[in-house]
């Protein structure tokens, strides 16, 4: 923590941020953000640290997931519910299949920033800048929407602050409650293609909850079944926005960056003399970096014990992004580096970003079989190896788009155009979401 503050970052080299017009503009909007409230207090944040800490530790499991970037446009509660509903659904599935306890975490209430493999697009041999989340720019085509707007930060702060009530409200307001859970779940199990596959584990959940209600126990006298804990997380990919949210807490005097209970940096911020691993270092929210299979064991270390090095269970969060054909050559060799030397993480798949193509018909996909693979080869690793599979995180929708290809209802290239509505890459929709949950939980039970 020496000579750390939360502005120490800037004396760094960045990589991934937009190119502002207007530096006043920019510099009046960071302080206008540095009087609003905060977005999450550092109390929630500290529980889930200590949650993590049990699941660095073998006892539980991180489900994450969400948008891939979260649109203003369509930013209503229908789909706040419907993502928040879907991560129930899965959550029970998993817990209930592991014996063990599962912190949920939700990619909403801030991921609005997204970095771009190039700066510029061109379409029909025009060439504009690339789009980078609605806190940045516009998705539409044209010259005055690619534009950076500094006032789209202050609409990202106000938009994630709605979410975050709604959250709050639907945790815990009795829509979280496990026996109206569970009868999602079963509706999805009779209506799926392949419901024989995944009946026996929503019949049993119902049976629980049953005998539960016979002897007694209910969400009147036991407020776990009717609520919940739901935390909220984004890549952290804008320093200025992040730094402008990062508050001091008055019990502990640490800061905490109050934008979300979590934050990660990305595969391509991740550099351990640049300004991103120099902002996360001084905060103390639980963090996560994105795990490449280009990642060097000693380069992981270095950065385990700049980012943890107290070496605190539940602080440190790798998500590892490598892709089905990737993952079982490198990641075996990071797990047993990390192990060797002791160092407390969480270890969670990213399964989504490494398994990205391109359809016969253009469309950028997913296939469900892949994201699949690497799931498995990820729990794989961690069996041999003698470690923990700690998590996944899914970027997905509680909504029935097509995206992705593939699951029992075998989406496929033609099928894309029905309902292809991401802004940036492709979700999983809900179907597909809750079919990937009864599947890893077979690998929980084992």
């Amino acid at each position: 923590m020496d000579n750390w503050q939360p502005d120490s970052w800037r004396s760094k080299p960045i990589l991934q941020q937009p190119e502002y017009e207007d530096s006043a503009q920019v510099a009046s909007v960071e302080e206008t953000l540095s009087k609003y409230p905060p977005l999450v207090f550092a109390a929630e944040t500290r529980e889930l640290r200590r949650q993590l800490g049990e699941v660095s530790m073998g006892k539980g499991f991180l489900l994450q997931g969400g948008d891939c970037a979260e649109s203003f446009d369509e930013f209503n509660a229908p789909k706040i519910r419907d993502t928040f509903k879907v991560i129930l659904q899965m959550a029970i599935v998993l817990t209930f299949a592991g014996r063990c306890p599962v912190t949920k975490v939700a990619r909403m209430a801030g991921q609005y920033a997204k970095p771009r493999s190039s700066n510029e697009e061109t379409i029909n041999g025009i060439t504009l800048p690339s789009y980078r989340g609605d806190i940045i720019n516009n998705f539409e085509f044209t010259e005055a929407a690619r534009r950076p707007d500094p006032a789209r930060l202050l609409e990202a702060y106000h938009r994630s602050a709605a979410t975050l009530n709604l959250l709050r409200a639907f945790a815990q307001g009795g829509l979280a409650d496990l026996h109206e859970v569970n009868r999602w779940n079963m509706a999805f199990v009779e209506n799926n293609p392949l419901k024989e596959r995944y009946q026996d584990i929503a019949r049993r959940i119902q049976d629980t909850l049953q005998f539960m209600d016979t002897i007694g126990i209910n969400a009147t006298n036991t407020p776990a079944l009717h609520e919940t804990s739901l935390f909220t997380s984004h890549e952290a990919l804008l320093l200025n926005y992040e730094q402008a949210l990062t508050r001091v807490d008055t019990l502990t005097g640490k800061p905490y960056d109050c934008s979300a209970h979590m934050v990660w940096i990305g595969e391509r911020t991740r550099q351990l003399d640049h300004a991103h691993v120099e902002f996360f270092r001084g905060i103390h929210n639980p963090i996560g970096v994105k795990v490449g299979p280009g990642m060097d064991e000693d380069e992981l270390i270095r950065l385990t014990d700049k980012l943890n090095p107290e070496n605190d269970p539940g602080r440190l969060t790798f998500i590892t992004r490598m892709g089905e054909g990737n993952l079982e050559k490198n990641l075996p060799r990071l797990l047993r580096r990390v192990k060797q030397e002791g160092r407390n993480v969480v270890w969670s798949s990213d399964p989504m970003h490494g398994n990205t193509i391109k359809a016969s018909n253009g469309y950028k996909t997913r296939n469900f079989d892949a994201i699949l693979g690497e799931i498995r080869q990820f729990f794989a690793a961690h069996a041999a190896e003698g470690t923990h599979a700690g998590g996944i995180h899914l970027e997905m929708t509680g909504q029935h788009v097509t995206e992705c290809t593939g699951g029992a209802y075998q989406i496929s290239d033609d099928d894309l155009a029905q309902a292809y509505k991401t802004q940036c890459d492709p979700r999983l929709n809900a179907d597909q979401v809750l079919e990937m949950a009864f599947l890893v939980a077979d690998h929980l039970r084992s």
